[in-house]
């Protein structure tokens, strides 16, 4: 096992390296597979890791030494458990479909070998922030995954909106980044210490629930909310849709926004001991999931409503580790990865098919020309929704069961994820009605084709896991880092499962009355709800407020400085210490008359001057020393 992490690491940072030296001068058949082959490959090493892992092995293994002083060293360690296996089974399993997807939909596109070398490099970041055994190791990965997510979201850096979103995300992140290093601060500061094991054998020294404790967790927080585009720093993520759609794909479904609830899970032994900040985790994921869930009512941008759609579900992710249902959590990572993935993909290919048009008002009618990403959709939005049987309902459950049957305050959180779980089933299958239609039986000229199998053989693979994926015992396989979760008895079991479905299946029937069976409703409605819909239209103006309350000032201290203080106080100041020279520099042009007599009279004046203070100082001397 300790050449196997290694390797899981490596591959894809050889693809990357490979295609960023060589990739122009290679064939684009060549370059892709490369891409795709070395996360492929990465998948294989998984693979193998994880059958040791369910022999019973764990890796803690340490390949060399950064930095060792007396009392305190920082090993490069990787750390392979349970967790951390699953994490690089999804980043690598989903990851490779990602990228085959990508050989045919990027097949065209000038920038493909640089395509390639981002996204593996993305991989490799992502890798190295799960598979880190150190805080330092984390933090580097951490950021790195931070820089790919800002070259790929502007891709095409020759749009001026991809700029902009691109640069946004790298900012927001950046935020959660420092929060990040102040919380590795402040254990180092505390504790002496940074590695995993050493940290969870000393948290304890910690009073429980102290300030110290407090403040570690809310800085991790604060690096997580930023990644995983949760409230109040979550204004990147929709915007990040203007890379292409296998970046979409990967940034949400399968990495970077699940880095957050990765932090969240792996630290829980820290978070057990601070209540304050679990709680705080458990609420800022609630209120994600319903704020998110109410926009995506509203959207037509069929990539903006998933991306929303993506911040609900990582909503629900951060409910349910921050009520310490950590396995429920990671259970609905794992079948989340499945369904969004598949759904961005199919996306992908509705969007080729409209020539690039996202409007989801230009579409319907699709399953006459693209029947297997019809269907594939279909599968997604029932997963996504909690139908039964499908991975969504059995993951999403467990979250708002644990919620439900948690004493106190928890289970008005549980009541949001219900009320978010009817809302996502009617904004998802508002867009399937939208944009697939419900016109199965019409006639349609527009000689709509399917994408090549390139494309539809991954979403294919993905619908799979999406309805089987629920079947995965990832709460056992899970026990040994989190412990056994609670049982809960059979009738509570059924009654909360019959309401979740029952809540799903409202949704699904008001999204049918009023987006396929009677479309005039659609438009009363929306009439008759008048502000709230437009405030919920315009993602109640968050963007707005962030422009007026630090944009529009920050650029306007920008402009003082600028216009103000750089002119006239800073250069102002450079520029009187020059007048102030040049005029005693004028003063002291009088002495040079060209004259060697007055130069001669000067040089004897400066030479008596030495003499007569070397004298002065010398018949002082003595007489300090003697008194």
């Amino acid at each position: 096992m300790d050449t196997l992490a290694p390797l899981v690491l490596l591959t894809p940072l050889a693809g990357f390296l490979v295609n960023a030296l060589f990739g122009r001068v290679l064939p684009r058949r060549v370059v892709g597979w490369i891409g795709a082959g070395s996360i492929g490959l990465a998948f294989v090493f998984a693979l193998v890791a994880l059958s040791q892992v369910l022999g019973g092995q764990r890796l803690d293994q340490t390949y060399f030494t950064w930095w060792q002083s007396a009392d305190f060293n920082v090993p490069f360690n990787l750390y392979l458990d349970q967790l951390s296996t699953l994490m690089i089974l999804v980043i690598t399993g989903v990851g490779f479909l990602i990228h085959v997807y990508s050989v045919g939909y990027m097949r065209e596109d000038p920038g493909y070998s640089r395509f390639f070398a981002y996204m593996n490099l993305f991989v490799f970041t992502m890798l190295l922030l799960v598979l880190s055994g150190n805080l330092l190791w984390l933090i580097i990965g951490w950021a790195g995954v931070g820089l790919s997510s800002y070259l790929l979201i502007g891709f095409w850096f020759e749009r001026t909106s991809a700029v902009l979103a691109a640069r946004k995300a790298f900012v927001m992140n950046t935020i959660g980044d420092v929060g990040m290093v102040f919380a590795a601060f402040l254990i180092f500061l505390n504790l002496r210490v940074l590695d995993y094991q050493g940290l969870f054998s000393r948290v304890h020294q910690l009073p429980k629930g102290g300030v110290v404790i407090t403040a570690i967790c809310l800085l991790l927080l604060l690096g997580a909310v930023a990644k995983s585009a949760q409230l109040p720093l979550h204004t990147w993520l929709p915007d990040a849709m203007e890379g292409p759609t296998p970046v979409s794909a990967l940034i949400h479904a399968a990495t970077m926004v699940t880095a957050g609830v990765y932090l969240v899970a792996r630290m829980h032994l820290l978070y057990d001991w601070a209540p304050a900040a679990a709680a705080t985790v458990a609420v800022i994921g609630g209120l994600t999931a319903l704020f998110a869930a109410t926009i995506g009512t509203s959207q037509v941008d069929i990539k903006r409503i998933l991306a929303y759609s993506t911040m609900s579900q990582i909503g629900y992710m951060f409910l349910a580790v921050g009520i310490g249902a950590y396995a429920a959590g990671m259970f609905h990572f794992m079948t989340h990865a499945f369904f969004k993935a598949l759904l961005f993909m199919a996306a992908g290919n509705v969007i080729h098919a409209f020539h690039d048009d996202q409007d989801i008002r230009h579409m319907g009618n699709l399953r006459a020309g693209l029947p297997i990403t019809f269907w594939t959709f279909l599968i997604g939005t029932l997963s996504i929704s909690g139908f039964p049987l499908f991975a969504g309902f059995f993951s999403k459950d467990e979250i708002i069961r644990a919620a439900l049957s948690a004493p106190g305050a928890e289970f008005w959180l549980g009541v949001i994820a219900l009320i978010t779980a009817g809302l996502t089933a009617y904004y998802m299958f508002r867009l399937f009605f939208i944009a697939f239609g419900w016109e199965w039986l019409s006639h349609d000229d527009r000689h709509l084709h399917e994408a090549l199998p390139v494309q539809t053989v991954p979403i294919i693979i993905l619908a799979v896991g999406a309805v089987v994926g629920g079947y995965v015992p990832v709460a056992s396989f899970l026990s040994p880092v989190f412990g056994h979760a609670v049982e809960v008895g059979a009738g509570a079991f059924i009654g909360l499962a019959a309401l979740s479905v029952l809540v799903a299946l409202v949704g699904f029937l008001t999204a049918y009355l009023l987006h396929a069976r009677r479309p005039d409703l659609a438009l009363v409605w929306r009439a008759r709800l008048g502000p709230i819909h437009t405030l919920v239209e315009h993602k109640y103006y968050v963007d707005e407020l962030y422009d007026r309350v630090f944009v529009r000032p920050g650029l306007a201290l920008a402009r003082f400085l600028n216009d103000i203080v750089e002119p006239r106080v800073i250069d102002g100041a450079v520029n009187g210490v020059a007048d102030f020279f040049l005029l005693e520099a004028r003063e002291f042009r009088l002495i040079q008359t060209g004259r060697v007599g007055t130069y001669a009279l000067w040089t004897l004046g400066g030479a008596i001057g030495v003499v007569l203070v070397v004298a002065a100082f010398l018949g002082y001397l003595p007489v300090r020393l003697g008194g």
